[in-house]
């Protein structure tokens, strides 16, 4: 059951969501998304949000816009960004950290993505830590039997990243690749999704990753899960079998079915 209240705000009147609401009621939610570099943006999520009818708001916080209040937005979502800012926070990721924990604390959806991800599981207890492996390109999932996600058993997913993450306290696994046994993992009921792999990624975000962005660190000896442009860009429906795997979990995550 839904039930839908309105709140006023800046931003005019921001639809609310209740456990009671009437099965399959339409539910439009304004989202605020957390973007840490200009070679990190939000791919398909943006193009997902107004295909169901949702608005958002996107903050630049590196290049010095302000992190938003969590009373201005229905949901959130912390997007990637270079890893180096696992290593060497910014100044203005002490205010993020701490809107975060007002996520956590709360009972509004939260997503993470890349160092997102790892920002959400730091929060929550979690070691992050560079992983064996650095882990580019395309690599298979395979689901955990606790996922609390309806994803399929196994699936390709894009990858970028070297650091991973254990897993929070409380917290159910999404399921793991070869090189991070961790891919992700939802807590507190899927209100809060965690995503190592990227489900968002399009022909364009990842052209412009390879061109313009450093690929995580690896020495020879960790690099057995690199690999190059072409290979990364070799198969188009790699992206368009991305697209169902995305609505299956902003579906689940934002419980708008």
């Amino acid at each position: 059951m839904w039930r839908v209240r309105y709140r006023l705000s800046a931003l005019g009147a921001i639809p609310q969501r209740f456990d009671d609401c009437t099965a399959g009621e339409e539910i439009t939610m304004h989202i605020h998304l957390l973007q840490h570099g200009p070679d990190h943006g939000p791919a398909r999520l943006t193009d997902w949000l107004t295909s169901m009818g949702h608005s958002y708001t996107i903050f630049h916080l590196y290049a010095g816009e302000l992190t938003p209040r969590p009373n201005e937005s229905d949901a959130l979502i912390v997007l990637d960004g270079p890893e180096t800012l696992l290593s060497q926070p910014p100044a203005w990721f002490k205010a993020e950290d701490k809107l975060i924990n007002r996520y956590l604390d709360g009972q509004k959806p939260l997503l993470g993505i890349g160092i997102g991800a790892h920002w959400i599981a730091q929060a929550l207890g979690a070691v992050v830590a560079p992983g064996t492996y650095a882990e580019t390109g395309w690599h298979t999932v395979n689901l955990a039997p606790e996922s609390s996600l309806d994803l399929p058993e196994s699936f390709s997913a894009f990858m970028w990243h070297r650091y991973v993450f254990s897993l929070p306290d409380d917290a159910f696994s999404l399921g793991g690749s070869e090189a991070a046994p961790l891919q992700g993992f939802t807590w507190d009921g899927g209100r809060v999704v965690s995503l190592l792999c990227h489900l968002e990624a399009t022909p364009a975000s990842v052209n412009h990753l390879l061109s313009k962005t450093e690929r995580p660190s690896a020495s020879p000896a960790a690099a057995r899960y690199v690999q190059d442009d072409a290979e990364i860009l070799e198969d188009a429906n790699r992206f368009i079998h991305l697209a169902p795997l995305l609505d299956r979990v902003m579906t689940q995550w934002l419980r708008t079915d």
